[in-house]
């Protein structure tokens, strides 16, 4: 809902269109197993696509990192608005840091990815499953169940929560999910209209970012509850503007990883992210993937 504010909000007042929320609770939502186990990608979006396909509403805004890599028949990618801080962020107890947490300590999250990298820093942490809104996530830590919970620091900032973290993780050594940070706004593929207004809240290098990240996951064949992690970056380099993208695969008990980075064009985000699935392949990734907790 905060999301799908932000957005509502830049339409009333960017380009004065009246905007009504609809809430659509998704299965994603109300249950409370591991996301592997309710079918991972797509358990936060299908009720939304099929409120748009059924004329209910007339866009829909998604966590990207939550959308299924493949094609939505009848359904378009209107926007990507410019991205948030993709990192992951730690809220602990004392306002701790992942390095400063006794051996043991307890630290909540429903992520696999997190869960394989963070096991990887060999700090003898002791990953716990959580699923529920931020505020559930954060009340386990407030009340010493937990001794700390790893979220995206896009979710926090989007609630006004930025003063609960205590550690914003650095990619070099947590790399956040592919699209993490980004929205996707969708709406039916024949709403021309809608299309070319929405097209205004598009951000370029956001999605020529989130492109090839989740192109990178495509061709990996992972879904979002895979322990892949991928970030890209437009920036300048040798051949003016460039894409940077930096992508992992790590086992689910941290005992082994691959890392990887390319650099390609902006115009073809997609293909760079396929080549360095291809690297990542190369190294051994699809074993990673597979590997027993």
């Amino acid at each position: 809902m905060a999301q799908s504010g932000g957005v509502a909000a830049t339409l009333i007042a960017e380009h004065a269109r009246d905007v009504d929320l609809v809430e659509v609770t998704t299965y994603g939502d109300i249950s409370g197993a591991p996301l592997e186990q309710i079918g991972g990608t797509g358990v936060f979006v299908s009720a939304l696509r099929e409120a748009l396909l059924r004329g209910d509403v007339d866009l829909a805004v998604h966590s990207y990192k939550d959308l299924p890599t493949g094609e939505a028949s009848g359904l378009a990618l209107a926007a990507v608005p410019p991205r948030a801080d993709p990192r992951d962020a730690l809220v602990a107890r004392d306002g701790l840091t992942l390095g400063e947490l006794p051996h043991g300590a307890r630290i909540g999250t429903g992520a696999p990815r997190r869960v394989a990298q963070i096991r990887a820093l060999g700090l003898g942490m002791d990953l716990v499953g959580v699923r529920g809104n931020v505020d559930t996530r954060l009340a386990k830590v407030v009340s010493g169940e937990l001794d700390g919970v790893v979220l995206a620091r896009a979710g926090l900032l989007r609630l006004d929560r930025l003063d609960a973290i205590t550690e914003v993780l650095d990619p070099l050594q947590v790399l956040p999910a592919p699209g993490q940070g980004a929205l996707a706004v969708e709406c039916r593929e024949d709403d021309k209209e809608l299309l070319e207004l929405l097209a205004m809240l598009d951000d370029p290098d956001s999605r020529a970012a989130t492109a090839a990240e989740r192109s990178l996951l495509q061709a990996l064949e992972a879904g979002c509850s895979a322990p892949v992690g991928g970030l890209a970056f437009v920036a300048e380099g040798d051949d003016g503007m460039e894409l940077f993208l930096r992508g992992s695969v790590t086992a689910i008990d941290g005992s082994d990883a691959v890392r990887q980075s390319v650099i390609g064009s902006v115009t073809g985000a997609e293909e760079v992210g396929r080549r360095l699935a291809a690297d990542l392949l190369a190294d051994g990734a699809a074993e990673l993937m597979g590997a027993p907790e």
